[in-house]
């Protein structure tokens, strides 16, 4: 791989025979279109990133399907027999094909009348961690970052996934439970796409930073404005509506090459 990038300037390893660093000058786009183009073949990520700032001071991440493997609402509804149905809302709200907040209210809907039990066994068997969620989030907090966990999902998981994975704070939807079933409403006002932007204005403001500091990670529709607004905005295994706005994107690594991102190398990362 990197002999396919030889024209473009020797190769900084920042982790042997897996993630490089090439110093290149000239427009950024042309450049990042130049490299993928000639790597075309190989399952690597490439991506453009200024020098100045690159470490980023503030984390704003999704936690389904980024910092978590599943979709627990997808799962839920496996337990109550409905996964097919309630899966294609998910999908078309994740790409951006319906409203978010409409989606995730006929998708609890659907779900009234499951045991609250349902929910410790989704985050007990199917709420795997992404390979390198850890040493992601640690490493960032060792250089000083704050780390935040905003979720369009239920603050049930955040908080279990937060303190796990070691997030400064969590926020996500409240899902109703009454008589230990669950009641088939979610608290309002709905946490999406605009809630999650609010988030990272609020960690921006807090922590006296700008925009550029922070970095967004997330894969599905509502994570667009998060993403746009941050100085690093990473579109993680994507949608293609999310893929296609970001300005970065991993979509063969895991959440250890954020961290190369940044331009963090082995000896630096947290384990």
């Amino acid at each position: 791989m990197a002999e396919k990038l030889a024209d473009f300037g020797a190769p900084q390893w920042l982790s042997p025979g897996r993630a490089f660093d090439i110093a290149v000058e000239g427009d950024a786009k042309t450049v990042l279109a130049s490299a993928r183009a000639s790597a075309e073949g190989f399952a690597a990520d490439i991506n453009v990133v200024a020098t100045a700032g690159r470490k980023k001071k503030l984390l704003v991440s999704d936690m389904e399907s980024t910092i978590i493997s599943c979709e627990c609402l997808d799962e839920l509804a496996e337990i109550a027999g409905i996964k097919p149905k309630i899966a294609d809302i998910t999908e078309r709200a994740m790409r951006g094909e319906i409203a978010f907040e409409g989606a995730l209210r006929e998708r609890v809907g659907l779900l009234k009348g499951l045991k609250l039990a349902a929910l410790e066994q989704v985050y007990r068997e199917k709420a795997k961690l992404i390979p390198g969620a850890l040493e992601f989030v640690a490493t960032m907090k060792s250089h000083g970052a704050h780390t935040m966990l905003v979720s369009g999902g239920f603050t049930y998981y955040t908080a279990k996934i937060a303190e796990l994975v070691g997030f400064d704070e969590d926020q996500a939807n409240t899902l109703h439970i009454e008589d230990d079933v669950i009641a088939g409403t979610v608290g309002e006002p709905i946490l999406g796409r605009e809630a999650k932007l609010e988030a990272l204005e609020r960690g921006l403001k807090e922590f006296g930073l700008e925009a550029s500091e922070a970095l967004a990670i997330g894969d599905g529709a509502n994570d667009l404005a998060m993403i746009r607004k941050a100085g690093m905005g990473v579109a993680f295994h994507a949608k293609p509506v999310v893929a296609a706005a970001a300005g970065f994107a991993i979509t063969h690594g895991n959440l250890r090459d954020v961290l190369y991102l940044q331009g963090y190398s082995d000896a630096e990362i947290v384990a």
